[in-house]
């Protein structure tokens, strides 16, 4: 029965693995055990969660929550994408939460921005999905895209050189970080040469793009 139920955990991300061919109120009655018996080891945890296994709706996902919820003091600040799972971005995601958390702000985009939207934010943003191109995302504060930006990004649109662009794969056709714009060769060059998740920042009068994690 154990094996129909896999909770796998970091510090910073929750990964639920469910047998793909079972019952699922089964599958709900095993989970809440197990969360019965481990809700000492995340006593006030805050953290990303995942789903593996099985395709869930989105009620199945709100029901797992809700057992979440009942059994622990799991603060689950968001729900990531299965293909999108990676302790980088996990960091990245929970540590961003709780800035905005903090400042009593932000906000969270599931789903890929399509050709021709805009996506606006009166503070950061985290985006889980992709920038497609010719969409737009503009943000008072910092971006974070769980998945491909592929489009144009601007973060710190009220002037704010602090703020930052974080992607899984960058490949913007436009980035601009309060009143600094990228030049695009220079960003794709830095980018190709740069494995994994990328930081985009402002360092004097140009933005570089770093790993996000050395």
């Amino acid at each position: 029965m154990d094996r129909l139920v896999t909770i796998r955990s970091s510090r910073y991300g929750l990964d639920i693995e469910l047998e793909e061919k079972a019952d699922f109120e089964m599958l709900l009655d095993i989970l809440s055990e197990k969360f019965k018996e481990s809700a000492r080891f995340f006593k006030d945890a805050k953290m990303a969660l995942s789903f593996s296994g099985r395709p869930l709706s989105r009620e199945e996902e709100e029901r797992i929550l809700d057992i979440i919820s009942e059994y622990t003091q799991i603060d689950i600040l968001c729900v990531v994408e299965q293909n999108d799972k990676n302790e980088l971005l996990y960091r990245s995601i929970v540590e961003q939460s709780l800035s905005e958390k903090e400042k009593g702000e932000g906000q969270f985009y599931r789903g890929t921005l399509r050709k021709r939207q805009v996506l606006e934010s009166e503070a950061g943003i985290v985006i889980l999905g992709d920038v497609e191109p010719e969409a737009r995302v503009i943000a008072r504060g910092s971006i974070i895209v769980v998945g491909t930006l592929y489009g144009a990004a601007h973060a710190g649109a009220a002037g704010d050189r602090d703020a930052f662009v974080v992607a899984l794969s960058m490949q913007p056709r436009h980035l601009r970080i309060a009143d600094v714009e990228a030049k695009r060769q220079l960003i794709y060059q830095e980018s190709m040469s740069i494995k994994g998740p990328k930081i985009a920042v402002i360092d004097g009068n140009r933005i570089y793009l770093d790993p996000l994690v050395d």
